[in-house]
C-alpha cells in the first residue's frame, strides 16, 4: 500500500518553554498530519540528550527525554504555576537553546516532584516495578552524575566506576530523593508519550521511531552492563565506533561509541538486544535502525586514536540477530538505514531481511555516475526521502549544488526555475514506485538553510530548528493532501 509521512522531531514542535513537548501543540500537529492525509509521523530518538545535544548520543537507550514533558499538566494539578514556568528565559521561539532549557526544565520538574507526593500513586509504583530492569540503574546513574557535576562515569571513583556493591548501596541511600525524582520524570514522560501515540494511532497515523545502532559511552547502559561492550577490565574501551576516510572526510569519522561484544551477545541469545527492541516496539509502530550496515561489518578504531584513519572492519552478527528478533517478537516493521557505501554483503543482508531500505533524493544527483538513489532505479520495497535530519533543506541544497550536478538535476527533474526545485523534488519522491515517501517538514514548507537540523560531525549548532505555530496552517495541510492524493499516497482523513 502506498503511503506518505512527515519527518519532524519532537524538539521541533512549536509551543511555550523553549522546546517542543507532548503538549496541545503536539496533538495539533497530529491533527495537521491527518488533514494532510499522512499515514506516518517520523521522529528522532526520544532519549535524554547529553554533550552536543544529539539525540543519537543519549544517557540511556531506554529512558525518555525529560525536556519533552508537558509542564501544563503539572500546572493543572497545582504542582506548578504559570508564574513558576514563565520565570525562566527559554530563548528565541524558533530555535532551541539547550543550555537555557537545561537550567529551566530540571528546576521546574524538581519543583513539581516535591509538590506531587508521587510515592502514594499506585500507577507510579507499578511503572517503577515494570521498568526496574533499566530504570533503577538510569535513575542512580543520573543522580550520581549530578553529584559529580555532570562528569562522565569513567571519571568516577574506581569503586563506583566498577559498580562495587558498597559504593552502589552508599549512593542509593545518600541520593534516594534525587533517584525518586528521576523516576518521577520517566513516569510522566512515558505516560504523556503513550497518550500522544494513542491519539495519533486513533487517527490512522503510525509513529516511525529511530534508534541508533550504538549507545553512548557515557550512558547508564554502558556503566550498568560493561559485559556487553568491548571494554577492558578497568571498563575502558578497547576499540570504538566510527567510519573510515572517504571522499567526503579525509580523516574518517570518529564517533567514540563503545562497540559490542557480539560473541557474548550471541551466547545470551541476544537477550539485551531483544529487550531493547521489544521496548522500542512499545514506543513506536515502526523502527528505523540507524547505521544498519554495522550489523554486517563494523569499523573498529583503537581507543585513544585522534582520528579514524587507523581501524579495521570486523564481522557483525548479520541476519542472526534479526532471525532471533522474529522468533522472539514476531514480525515487526523495520526500516533499514542502509545509506553510504554498501558492500555486496550488506546489500544481500538488507535484501534477505525483507526490511525496506532508504533512498535519499539529494544523494541521487551526482552527475559523475549512475545512482541507485535515482527514482527510475527504485524497487517498491523502499522508503524515499527528499532528505533526512542529516541533510540540508532541499531548497538550500539545490541553491548550492555544484554546477554539473545542478545541471543534471534540472534535466532529470525538468526544473525550469530555482523556485520550482523543491516542488519537483517532492513530486519525484511522491510519484516514485517506493511504497513509502517521507518528507521533512522543512521541505514541505520550502525553507532555506537556516532550518537545517544537523551538520554531521560538527558540534554547537545542531538540533535547534523549531516549527512556528502558524506553519501548521489549513492551506499548507490542504496543499500536502492534494499532492499526496495525486500520487495515490493520501490516507482517508478522519
Amino acid at each position: 500500500m502506498r503511503k506518505s509521512g512527515i519527518l519532524l522531531a519532537i524538539s521541533s514542535l512549536p509551543g511555550r518553554y523553549g522546546i517542543g513537548t507532548f503538549s496541545k501543540n503536539a496533538y495539533a500537529f497530529v491533527d495537521f498530519l491527518d488533514r494532510a492525509g499522512q499515514s506516518l509521523w517520523q521522529i528522532l530518538p526520544l532519549g535524554p540528550t547529553g554533550y552536543g545535544d544529539s539525540p543519537y548520543q543519549s544517557f540511556s537507550t531506554f529512558a525518555g527525554n525529560p525536556y519533552y514533558i508537558d509542564l501544563d499538566e503539572f500546572i493543572d494539578k497545582g504542582w506548578l504555576t504559570e508564574k513558576d514556568c514563565e520565570a525562566y528565559d527559554y530563548g528565541a521561539s524558533g530555535s532551541v537553546d539547550y543550555e537555557l532549557i537545561y537550567k529551566a526544565k530540571f528546576a521546574l520538574l524538581k519543583k513539581a516532584y516535591k509538590k506531587s507526593d508521587i510515592s502514594k500513586d499506585k500507577e507510579f509504583m507499578a511503572f517503577k516495578k515494570e521498568n526496574a530492569f533499566w530504570l533503577d540503574d538510569y535513575a542512580l546513574y543520573m543522580s550520581v552524575k549530578d553529584e559529580h557535576l555532570g562528569g562522565a562515569w569513567t571519571t568516577w571513583d574506581e569503586s563506583l566506576k566498577l559498580r562495587k556493591k558498597s559504593a552502589l548501596d552508599k549512593y542509593r541511600k545518600k541520593l534516594a530523593d534525587e533517584i525518586e525524582c528521576y523516576c518521577f520524570q520517566q513516569y510522566y514522560f512515558y505516560r504523556q508519550w503513550k497518550a500522544l501515540k494513542a491519539y495519533a494511532n486513533e487517527k490512522g497515523i503510525q509513529i516511525v521511531g529511530d534508534i541508533p545502532i550504538y549507545v553512548a559511552m557515557d550512558s547508564s547502559d554502558t556503566w550498568s552492563h560493561p559485559e556487553l561492550f568491548d571494554l577492558d577490565e578497568n571498563c575502558d574501551p578497547v576499540n570504538v565506533a566510527g567510519c573510515p576516510p572517504d571522499a567526503f572526510t579525509a580523516l574518517g569519522q570518529l564517533w567514540g561509541n563503545p562497540l559490542y561484544k557480539w560473541d557474548y551477545h550471541k551466547e545470551t541469545g541476544y537477550e539485551w538486544w531483544m529487550t531493547r527492541m521489544e521496548h522500542c516496539f512499545k514506543l513506536y509502530d515502526i523502527v528505523r535502525i540507524d547505521h544498519f550496515r554495522g550489523f554486517d561489518e563494523y569499523y573498529a578504531i583503537p581507543y585513544g586514536s585522534e582520528n579514524a584513519i587507523v581501524g579495521e572492519w570486523l564481522p557483525g552478527p548479520g541476519l542472526d540477530l534479526f532471525k532471533c528478533m522474529k522468533e522472539r517478537l514476531g514480525k515487526k516493521q523495520v526500516i533499514a538505514e542502509d545509506l553510504g557505501f554498501l558492500t555486496d554483503s550488506v546489500i544481500k543482508m538488507v535484501k534477505r531481511s525483507g526490511f525496506p531500505g532508504m533512498k535519499v533524493l539529494q544523494f541521487a544527483f551526482d552527475s559523475r555516475e549512475e545512482s541507485d538513489y535515482l527514482p527510475h532505479n527504485y524497487e517498491r520495497n523502499c522508503v524515499v526521502y527528499t532528505g533526512t535530519h542529516d541533510n540540508d533543506t532541499t531548497r538550500h541544497w539545490f541553491d548550492t549544488l555544484a554546477r554539473g550536478d545542478r545541471s543534471f538535476a534540472k534535466r532529470y527533474l525538468d526544473i525550469k526555475t530555482s523556485k520550482d526545485a523543491v516542488n519537483k523534488m517532492l513530486r519525484a519522491g511522491l510519484g516514485s514506485v517506493a511504497d513509502t515517501c517521507i518528507v521533512p517538514m522543512q521541505d514541505y514548507l520550502g525553507l532555506g538553510g537556516d532550518a537545517r537540523m544537523n551538520f554531521p560531525s560538527t558540534l554547537g549548532n545542531n538540533w535547534k530548528w523549531r516549527l512556528e505555530k502558524n506553519m501548521m496552517s489549513e492551506s499548507t495541510a490542504e496543499e500536502i493532501y492534494k499532492l499526496c492524493k495525486l500520487y495515490g499516497r493520501a490516507k482517508r482523513r478522519l
